[in-house]
């Protein structure tokens, strides 16, 4: 009997589903978005990226090569990136407020810093906030794809191997 395999689809819309409740509740809970809460949703990401590599192998009965188990694991990563990219795009779109407490935040963390002048913190923030969307886009597809990137290899490595047994058998029969 085929052993039953969740797809990567599956795995990837789980994930951004929770991260996206997460995002959800985070912004109209008023979380700080330079606090320490805006590492959760990395965590969850990552933890969620290694137990669907650990459930697949479970799922597969171990029988897989760490480059197999690497690229489920990425499958899963790029899933949850377009998912997320789409629901920044949304976010944004539908809470253009969210665009402006973002600049604010970015306002009080120049102002904090106190490495620019005041006309530089303007231009920089004008500029930012022209380009606010392809920032927004650009951060979400980097960032995923290279936390799920990590995220894979240590999945990969932390689920167990066990060598194909016919494999085995065929080295063993000129013995």
């Amino acid at each position: 009997m085929e052993p039953k395999i969740t797809s990567t689809s599956t795995k990837g819309l789980l994930i951004g589903l929770i991260l996206i409740v997460l995002s959800l509740v985070m912004y109209f809970a008023n979380f700080s978005p330079t606090g320490p809460s805006r590492w959760i949703g990395l965590l969850i990401f990552v933890a969620g990226i290694i137990w669907a590599v650990s459930m697949y192998g479970k799922q597969i009965n171990y029988n897989a090569t760490f480059g197999k188990y690497f690229s489920h694991g990425f499958k899963v990563t790029i899933v949850v990136t377009v998912i997320m990219i789409i629901f920044t795009v949304l976010f944004i779109l539908l809470l253009p407020d969210m665009k402006e407490k973002a600049l604010d935040e970015a306002r009080k963390q120049m102002v904090q810093d106190n490495k620019l002048t005041q006309d530089q913190m303007n231009q920089a923030l004008q500029i930012t906030g022209k380009f606010f969307m392809a920032i927004a886009i650009g951060g979400a597809l980097f960032g995923y794809l290279i936390f799920g990137a990590i995220a894979s290899l240590i999945g990969a490595a932390v689920t167990k191997k066990v060598p194909n047994q016919f494999a085995d058998d065929i080295n063993k029969m000129g013995q």
